[in-house]
């Protein structure tokens, strides 16, 4: 059994509720920081952790934080990305739903470190009932003494807010967070500034992660070298997986950073092993913006060497090869998937969500969508496939925030490793105007036709 950090208290009855959760070691981290602790002392202990960004981009925590102006003398604020709108990602709504006092406590000890003394969970509008949970746990650990003035006598106060996001998946982007949260359109902002200089109504801001914020009791408790001391390299501590798709234990999981994907998929512990005794095709190990695998890309790198749940090893190889741990999304499909209508659901999906600020995510999602729409419902033609790579070429790396690469990773990494999953479409359209083409007739039964037809 991996060490749990975050999940280790989860299913002690009533965790939800401040008594229990106090009773149980709560809010220690905050007692100690303020206690016995320099707000530098802090910050210094999560750099020692390397504790990474949990939201997808894997930036250390600590090094952000460490970027915050202290000279200018504005006021600072550290904000929650909990907008959590990543397709395949629900691991944040969990923690935040059953232990929200993680949170709370993670909320109030990154804020004295950062020396803020107005803070927010920026949380996505469709999580309401979560929303009335974290308001129920803020206002008991107000009444306990954690929030308010002068908290437990050390001279630091701090009031904590929850702010209710429109349910724009754009919003997860940092610059444009905080743009809804002064009540303006959410649509990213050009950096520099960035925001630990600039941030929230032009005052020096740390954005962080829910899963992130909430590992930062454990590590004061302890320390940041005992972090440090779980995982591999600089892939360090614990991470939550949202495991879904084919497989038998779909869920919420924390894993200690370094356990191969073989054991992960096929462990009793995680996700028990495929569904049913229909093979492995493909998986999607970080949200919908990273880019598939194909099977024999899952478990061993393209060197050979055993795939990890790392930040490193399931990067290895670029994205020729590779693919990107992200937020932990992880979902897993079998041979009946259609590798091309799952690619078109991604792409709607970030059509729909672009804010349309920047002209090659504007049109270049619409187009893609439309493109494969095309293919996938029997409509295809030969140049459809070339046509879609440089689509995506000229999105990537040409927008002001990373939706545009989230857009087009997934397209490119489809046609890299899928190809003549397209070309069957184009060259097969009676077969695939049945909704259930790979259901009926998995792919591997006709693939032959393609090189026969090729030939």
């Amino acid at each position: 059994m991996g060490r749990k950090i975050l999940l280790d208290k989860i299913n002690v009855p009533g965790i939800k509720t401040y008594e229990v959760y106090r009773r149980e070691g709560g809010y220690a981290s905050v007692e100690k920081a303020l206690k016995k602790m320099t707000p530098d002392e802090v910050v210094e202990e999560v750099k020692t952790s390397g504790l990474r960004g949990r939201g997808g981009a894997g930036f250390p925590a600590g090094m952000k934080w460490s970027f915050i102006d202290k000279k200018s003398g504005n006021p600072r604020h550290l904000v929650c990305n909990a907008d959590e709108s990543e397709p395949g990602t629900f691991k944040d709504r969990y923690l935040m739903e059953y232990i929200p006092h993680l949170l709370i406590e993670g909320m109030i000890t990154s804020s004295y470190a950062l020396g803020a003394n107005l803070s927010y969970i920026y949380i996505r509008g469709e999580y309401m009932w979560v929303y009335k949970i974290l308001e129920r746990a803020i206002a008991e650990a107000k009444a306990a003494g954690f929030l308010g003035k002068n908290i437990l006598g050390s001279g630091y106060d701090l009031e904590l807010f929850v702010q209710i996001g429109g349910g724009a998946y754009i919003c997860g982007e940092e610059t444009a967070l905080i743009e809804s949260l002064e009540g303006k359109r959410g649509n990213p902002r050009l950096k520099p500034p960035f925001p630990a200089v600039k941030g929230l109504w032009q005052n020096p801001t740390v954005v962080n992660n829910v899963e992130t914020i909430a590992a930062v009791p454990w590590i004061i408790n302890n320390s940041g070298a005992d972090y440090a001391g779980i995982g591999i390299g600089r892939s360090t501590g614990t991470k939550l997986i949202s495991a879904s798709g084919n497989i038998k234990n779909q869920g919420v999981y924390e894993i200690e950073l370094g356990v191969s994907v073989y054991e992960f998929m096929n462990s009793d512990e995680y996700c028990g092993g495929m569904q049913t005794d229909r093979p492995l095709k493909a998986l999607v190990p970080g949200g919908s913006s990273v880019p598939i695998l194909p099977a024999n890309l899952i478990y061993k790198t393209a060197a050979g060497e055993d795939r990890l749940m790392t930040y490193e090893s399931l990067s290895d190889g670029g994205f020729a090869t590779g693919s990107m741990l992200g937020s932990g999304g992880f979902i897993v499909y079998d041979d009946r998937a259609c590798i091309v209508r799952n690619t078109w659901n991604f792409s709607r999906f970030y059509h729909h969500e672009s804010c349309g600020q920047c002209t090659p995510c504007r049109e270049g999602t619409g187009w893609l969508e439309k493109v494969l729409h095309r293919i996938e419902n029997g409509h295809g033609r030969e140049e459809d496939i070339e046509l879609l790579w440089s689509i995506q070429s000229k999105i990537e790396g040409n927008t002001i925030c990373p939706l545009g690469d989230a857009a087009s990773w997934p397209v490119a990494a489809a046609i890299r490793h899928f190809k003549d999953e397209f070309e069957y479409h184009i060259r097969f359209p009676e077969k695939v105007r049945n909704r259930d083409h790979f259901v009926n007739e998995p792919f591997e039964k006709v693939k032959h036709l393609v090189a026969k037809q090729t030939v």
